[in-house]
């Protein structure tokens, strides 16, 4: 049996056609077969840099049949390039099973760092990066699009996800409606290509910004949005602090249990009302 080949997990430009590395443009003209999610597309950046290499197509319709044919192309010997349209793949693109599947077979995998529009994005986004998640697409609907930020809202680090022109409109509105108006954004549409555009907003002024500029409805989308600010975020009670909060809201009403919760805890005044609907709710719950 022969030695088995080697997957290379290979970054494309996002949209500038210079974003590639001198290691990438040599591993795609010196690999045996190159793994392409549309062979149409990635051909002109071949032709750019002058590369004639077979090119097979892995899809996200195809990804599971392509994968076990790449798997035994590489337990053959032949080395293979996974790439995307644009950008890292894996990362909101095909090729998970293909990359599983030769980890899984102890065959070599090796990424070939590059582009990557949400870490482009959240580079020049000016929102803090020390902390933070990327969603990858929003949801298609505008119900578990409201879930979905409902779920992020309390989040202390910066979240990213892509949207398309199709939905980013309805995507933002969605937003405005379930997240607190003053929440910073960031819209960072077509990076590195003739329309970049990065523009650092409040969700009060998204939407509207987007409505009233076409453009601004066009390409391809990374949003970001600042986690809580520090100040707002909740501080927990302790387990003392929330008995006396509780004796109190069994003997008076909601604002005087509160004040006197202060008083006696020194915990903080929103903090103890918020816990106080809570307690309350729960309390509504059991009855």
């Amino acid at each position: 049996m022969s030695e088995c080949g080697k997957l290379y997990v290979v970054a494309t430009p996002i949209g500038n056609l210079g974003d590639i590395s001198y290691r990438a443009v040599e591993t795609l003209k010196q690999v045996d077969l190159i793994a392409a999610e549309d062979t149409r597309h990635i051909k002109a950046l071949l032709q750019h840099y002058g590369i004639n290499r077979k090119v097979v197509s892995l899809h996200q319709h195809n990804e599971e049949r392509a994968a076990a044919d790449l798997l035994e192309k590489l337990r053959d010997g032949l080395s293979i390039a996974l790439v995307s349209d644009a950008g890292t793949p894996l990362v909101s693109d095909p090729g998970m099973p293909l990359v599983q599947a030769a980890r899984d077979a102890e065959i070599e995998v090796s990424p070939l760092p590059g582009a990557c529009a949400l870490i482009a994005a959240l580079s020049a986004a000016g929102l803090p990066t020390s902390r933070f998640s990327f969603e990858g697409f929003a949801p298609r609907t505008s119900s578990e699009r409201k879930s979905f930020f409902k779920a992020k809202a309390d989040s202390p680090d910066t979240w990213i996800f892509y949207e398309s022109c199709h939905r980013v409109l309805a995507s933002l509105q969605d937003m405005k409606e379930v997240l607190p108006s003053e929440r910073r954004i960031v819209i960072a549409r077509e990076l590195t290509k003739l329309h970049e555009t990065i523009v650092k907003t409040t969700l009060s002024e998204a939407a509207a910004l987007v409505e009233a500029d076409r453009n601004m409805q066009k390409g391809e989308f990374v949003i970001l949005v600042e986690g809580v600010p520090k100040a707002d975020r909740p501080v927990a009670l302790t387990v003392e602090q929330e008995r006396v909060l509780g004796s109190l809201l069994k003997e008076c009403p909601i604002k005087t249990a509160v004040a006197l919760a202060v008083e006696i805890t020194g915990a903080r005044k929103k903090t103890l009302y918020q816990a106080a609907l809570r307690l309350q709710h729960g309390e509504g719950h059991d009855e």
